[in-house]
């Protein structure tokens, strides 16, 4: 199932989150906006859940 995350944040704080996300799901690349008032950024992932390692070779085999 893809879901899109949507993270405001301080311009500093940028990379770090889009590290820990990339940790957390699978994830594309952020697109990347600023606030309306210009102080912050606005981070939106589209993710995926990491694939369970118990279902991995679970399916049809070829």
């Amino acid at each position: 199932m893809t879901f899109e995350i949507r993270i405001i944040c301080d311009r500093s704080e940028a990379d770090r989150i889009n590290a820990a996300m990339a940790a957390a799901f699978l994830t594309g690349p952020a697109r990347q906006y600023p606030t309306r008032d210009g102080m912050r950024v606005r981070l939106y992932f589209t993710a995926d859940h990491h694939p369970d390692p118990s279902e991995a070779g679970s399916g049809p085999t070829a």
